[in-house]
């Protein structure tokens, strides 16, 4: 009984985090949406946590920007005033990392001296805690290259920063799940094997439709080919294999990014209705059942975002919305797969 009380305290600590971390994922959509990214020009991982404090400060700290390409390309026209206000968002996207990092820091070692964490659990936690680092520094690594001649955050980059997060945040969700169902676990038979392995597939599905929203976004490709569902009068827009060699096409190529997306995008449209579907002609407990049921809901939601954030050139807050609602289909689909793997 205490273990079992232990296990479902450890669990709910961390979907704790993985509340953090998709605030920390719409956040960093409306960073990169209000071009705050590259305001802030240092890492600081320790002293960076204070903001400038005086009038002067901050003339400093916006003198240093103005050093920088971004500001001489396109930010020519701010003052102070106006600089504050990207470097804000950046800073509390900064903050919230470091706060993410607490969050789990001071749980772990409270589980960890009271010995309510199993053995077991252990080299898995601390490997969570380890990739929250490296997600630290790939987000600089990420926000460097924006810092050169052409101020211009790279497309891989971001990318790998937001699939990265999507990483992170369903290994501890999946962890989490293990922990509040163990009894699933253990009986470790699945009644339906179809929907498990097609769960796995939708998941992987959405997973790389979430990447190739990353380059739609780190190419501002959202802000070309306004129509639905043609492309510039065009079911299938030329200019699709402009680039040579031809891999770079998938990657650097606006037309082909967003017609990928919208590709991916469409095949999940028609691909989880018809799971949807067969998935309530079976047997189900009534938590997987609600679960399908989400998802459509969820799919619905998320198509009309995203057309509508497409139609209307990308309004701040419907992209990041329609960012934020990706990862609640992300979350969804892993969940399934995780009663489905068990039940």
């Amino acid at each position: 009984m205490v273990e079992m009380k232990s296990r479902k305290s450890i669990a709910i600590w961390l979907f704790v985090c993985c509340a953090a971390i998709y605030a920390m994922v719409v956040l960093g959509g409306v960073t990169r949406l209000t071009g705050s990214g590259l305001s802030m020009v240092k890492w600081e991982p320790v002293i960076g946590v204070l903001p400038p404090m005086s009038q002067s400060e901050w003339e400093e700290v916006f003198l240093l920007y103005q050093q920088y390409p971004e500001f001489k390309v396109k930010n020519a026209h701010m003052d102070v005033g106006d600089f504050k206000n990207i470097f804000w968002l950046e800073y509390f996207h900064r903050l919230l990392g470091r706060l993410i990092g607490l969050i789990f820091l001071l749980p772990l070692l409270y589980f960890w001296i009271t010995k309510k964490i199993e053995r077991s659990f252990i080299p898995k936690l601390v490997f969570m805690f380890v990739l929250g680092g490296l997600q630290g520094l790939l987000g600089w690594y990420m926000v460097k290259s924006g810092l050169s001649q052409d101020p211009h955050v790279s497309q891989y980059r971001l990318t790998a920063h937001l699939g990265f997060a999507f990483i992170i945040y369903a290994y501890i969700f999946w962890f989490a799940l293990d922990l509040l169902f163990p009894g699933d676990r253990q009986a470790g038979i699945c009644s339906n094997p179809g929907l498990k392995r097609f769960s796995f597939f939708l998941t992987g599905l959405i997973f790389i439709t979430v990447l190739s929203g990353g380059f739609v976004a780190g190419l501002k490709a959202g802000l070309a080919y306004n129509t639905f569902p043609l492309m510039n009068g065009q079911l299938i827009p030329d200019g699709l294999a402009t680039l040579d060699p031809q891999w770079k096409n998938l990657f650097e190529n606006v037309t082909t990014v967003q017609f990928d997306h919208r590709l991916l995008a469409t095949c999940l449209a028609i691909l989880i209705p018809i799971y949807w579907f067969v998935g309530i002609q079976r047997s189900l407990s009534s938590g997987t059942r609600t679960a399908f049921h989400l998802l459509v809901l969820v799919l619905i939601v998320q198509v009309a975002l995203g057309i509508s954030t497409l139609l209307l050139y990308v309004p701040v807050g419907l992209a990041a919305t329609h960012q934020g609602v990706a990862l609640a289909l992300f979350t969804l689909a892993l969940y399934l797969s995780h009663r489905l793997r068990y039940q």
